[in-house]
């Protein structure tokens, strides 16, 4: 689907890329339009009275509308550009909830979180003495029932990826927003693995932070989005200072901050990379959203039929309906794997993942991860399955 855009694929026809969780290939408009900024009107954002910056400002602010479109929010003022996913979600942790939770009350998470997902909340813990709990996984999923007989009445917030970078399944979001709203719970969302694949409404899911990032869904690196409630966002405390975010202060010390969502965005901006992120957007609506995931689940359940036939081969998600497999072959570690691979230009990524707990559950540390986009066809499935069957040489490669 789509290839011809993919200036990477025209110029390396043998390359199969099967890591798309890590990061996408990039179309040519999402170029186009950096280097339209680089070569037609490079000027700071938010900084200049003339042409050329106005004209950067326009450009700029127009991103937010479309990330608007994208996720459903009621308004601009929600949309806040950060570096990525792990920044957006570190504002959360130590800008909004360091001021909000008390020693003992509760976060729930769950072992199959990326890092990103883990870590602040675990910093959190050190510094301020609240609880970081685990949602039990059933058959390595999160079920409306675990989260319901997990909440306590400490629970003071609930944070999962809506879609896990692992085994790709897709948390009930929805439900679990709705059980938040009514017990006085705040639902924070990782949605890196969920915003590039799937339509979402952040209303109608009850969301009252999300966080994404730009380069998992055909844009720059470099680039992302927090999304938050704006009644609090109002209350989330800068974690940055600096220019661009405060109208004005004084040498006693005296500042104030501009309104949303400016003082959250110290600095000169990655103004590329949001430019960039604001044409892979439109690049998505274009194609379809709900296009994108079902030719992810066809190449799914394509690649599962056919890996199924390989005798020392074994899948851990097979029934798991997303776009991404989980694997290893019997008695090899999963990095050799990988590099056996990659001698016939097929790349897929090899660990744990970043997600260095989930092993606690699915007891198996590293395994090898496929992940599908719209580019990716059955033919590049046939050339995976040819290669895996014959992985008898793998070391013959390897060494």
């Amino acid at each position: 689907m789509n290839r011809e855009d993919f200036t990477i694929l025209q110029q390396d026809p043998n390359l199969i890329y099967f890591d798309n969780s890590a990061t996408t290939l990039k179309p040519k408009k999402v170029l186009e339009k950096i280097t339209e900024y680089y070569n037609q009107y490079t000027a700071n954002a938010h900084r200049g009275d003339y042409d050329n910056s106005l004209r950067v400002d326009e450009e700029y602010e127009k991103v937010r509308e479309k990330v608007q479109k994208l996720i459903h929010n009621p308004s601009t003022k929600e949309i806040v550009f950060t570096s990525g996913a792990t920044d957006s979600l570190n504002m959360v942790v130590f800008g909004f909830m360091r001021y909000h939770l008390c020693p003992g009350e509760e976060v729930l998470i769950t072992k199959a979180e990326h890092a990103s997902n883990v870590l602040p909340w675990m910093r959190l813990k050190e510094e301020t003495q609240i609880e970081v709990n685990y949602i039990p996984l059933e058959n390595h999923q999160v079920t409306i029932e675990n989260v319901k007989k997990s909440i306590t009445p400490q629970t003071r917030v609930i944070s999962l990826a809506h879609v896990t970078n692992v085994l790709g399944d897709e948390r009930p979001i929805q439900e679990i927003g709705k059980l938040c709203k009514e017990r006085g719970i705040y639902l924070v969302v990782d949605g890196s693995q969920s915003v590039p694949h799937l339509p979402i409404d952040v209303q109608k899911l009850g969301i009252d932070f999300l966080a994404f990032s730009g380069h998992k869904m055909l844009g720059p690196t470099g680039v992302g989005v927090l999304y938050g409630r704006e009644d609090l966002l109002e209350q989330l405390v800068p974690t940055r200072l600096g220019g661009g975010m405060n109208a004005s202060f004084d040498s006693e010390g005296t500042v104030d901050y501009k309104s949303l969502p400016s003082r959250l965005e110290a600095g000169t901006p990655n103004i590329e990379g949001v430019l960039g992120m604001g044409a892979a957007i439109d690049y998505l609506l274009d194609v379809g959203l709900e296009t994108i995931h079902q030719h992810e689940i066809e190449l799914k359940k394509y690649a599962v039929e056919r890996l199924s036939q390989i005798p020392n081969l074994e899948l851990y998600n097979k029934d798991i309906e997303n776009g991404m497999i989980a694997f290893n072959i019997q008695g090899v570690f999963s990095q050799d794997t990988a590099v056996y691979l990659n001698h016939y230009h097929i790349c897929v990524r090899a660990g744990n993942h970043c997600a260095k707990i989930l092993k606690e559950d699915l007891n198996i540390k590293n395994t090898c991860r496929i992940s599908f986009y719209l580019y990716n066809t059955k033919e590049e499935i046939d050339e995976l399955v040819r290669v895996l069957e014959k992985s008898e040489d793998i070391f013959k490669v390897v060494l």
